[in-house]
């Protein structure tokens, strides 16, 4: 019976770590998906989101698949990846045809035209598009049109956010991939998976920014009206929290590494006197106070930089949904408190919704970018026959506008 199970694979390939989480949906209620397999395994092979040795990432990919096959019964031989690293970016771009049919009427096919005709950018022949959002369509001049099939007109125009990579790195992670038999059926960025994770109707459409704070990068991703308006990528994560502790403390890394998971609080949560940590069977002591400050200094930091990325697209101050944070510093307590403090709009930590199965482990906020990345994997097109993930497809079983994620790209 195992192995008649129409299972679906999300692969977070991190900085410090490799997450696989494998899904299902019953066929009675799809409205409720399964998580039926998760692995993890320690990544030693990238540096801020970018492979710098594959077959170290190839060990840690093939080790987190191995681990959520052993628990859920099931072979995965396809994923959906997250891309990841600061060369990652979102440049917004124009399309504009003419519509030919003699009644004006616009068709699913003009629509794609307009999308395609806005991915005629001049790139440098080092980047790739991975994904287009279409924001929002003009007919004739009549704006804020979300689909314009079936309307008639003479002349659309679409409004689109498109993501670009650079080609080498994508090419290293299909080698990466290519080691272990396993084909990446899309690339998508991880806050995109991490919206798709934790965001619900009301958030996406009130305007929200979702901060995905992983060890070497953090991605952020804003989301308003129901469709993507601005994606970035910041080279900074809790490393550099770490490599700072262990500089102002004058202590080595693993210590300092320590140190972070164990006493790193922020605002009204952090601790007085002094704290302690026992690595290698020796304790070693710091003062609470000094901890703290180092960690409020990194932080704050962090979140002036992503309020320049909000000024950009002008949106500083002015999300009514606020702040949505996952990745695996969002466990550091009081991180909310501080982003609401530094950013000026609410802020929360992200829950993983509509799930069942083993779901106990992948509720941690470090989880988020896999969950998001299976529930994706369901969604996607793909050609195949099988009436299951066509169900679940057409049926939108997350409830998400499925405009917006059909222009996630296939993998050629």
């Amino acid at each position: 019976m195992r192995e008649q199970i129409v299972s679906f694979a999300g692969l977070d390939i991190g900085t410090s770590a490799v997450r696989c989480v494998i899904g299902t949906v019953n066929q009675d209620d799809i409205s409720k998906p399964s998580i039926i397999g998760h692995g993890i395994a320690r990544n030693t092979g990238m540096r801020k989101g970018v492979i710098t040795h594959l077959d170290d990432v190839a060990s840690s990919i093939s080790e987190a698949i191995k681990k959520a096959e052993q628990v859920a019964g099931v072979s995965v031989s396809t994923v959906t990846a997250n891309i990841n690293g600061a060369h990652v970016s979102g440049i917004n771009s124009r399309g504009v045809i003419a519509i030919s049919a003699a009644n004006k009427e616009i068709t699913e096919a003009d629509r794609d035209r307009a999308e395609e005709a806005a991915t005629i950018i001049k790139l440098p022949p080092n980047r790739e598009i991975i994904q287009i959002f279409a924001k929002n369509y003009r007919i004739d001049g009549q704006d804020n049109i979300k689909d314009p099939v079936g309307m008639q007109g003479i002349r659309l125009e679409v409004d689109t956010h498109i993501i670009t990579a650079l080609l080498s790195n994508l090419k290293n992670l299909d080698q990466t991939l290519g080691k272990l038999d396993v084909k990446p059926r899309r690339y998508t960025v991880s806050s995109l998976a991490g919206a798709e994770a934790v965001m619900n109707r009301q958030q996406k459409e009130a305007g929200t920014l979702l901060l995905d704070i992983g060890a070497g990068t953090t991605n952020l991703l804003v989301i308003e009206d129901d469709e993507i308006q601005h994606v970035g990528v910041i080279s900074i994560g809790s490393n550099l929290l770490t490599h700072d502790l262990a500089i102002c403390l004058k202590t080595d890394l693993d210590i300092a590494e320590a140190i972070k998971i164990q006493h790193a609080t922020l605002g009204e949560k952090s601790k007085i006197g002094t704290v302690s940590v026992t690595v290698n069977k020796k304790t070693h002591t710091f003062d609470a106070e000094e901890v703290t400050a180092i960690t409020e200094a990194r932080v704050a930091e962090l979140f002036e930089l992503v309020d320049k990325e909000l000024k950009k697209i002008r949106r500083s101050q002015k999300l009514p949904g606020g702040v949505i944070i996952v990745g695996g510093m969002a466990r550091l307590p009081g991180i909310a408190e501080l982003a609401k403090e530094k950013l000026q709009i609410a802020a929360r930590i992200g829950r993983i919704q509509k799930l069942t199965g083993l779901i106990d482990t992948v509720a941690d906020p470090s989880y988020s970018t896999a969950v998001g990345l299976m529930m994706l994997d369901m969604l996607l097109p793909i050609n195949s026959n099988n009436d299951l993930r066509d169900k679940a497809r057409t049926e939108n079983v997350f409830g998400v506008i499925e405009g917006m994620w059909r222009k996630i790209l296939p993998k050629k």
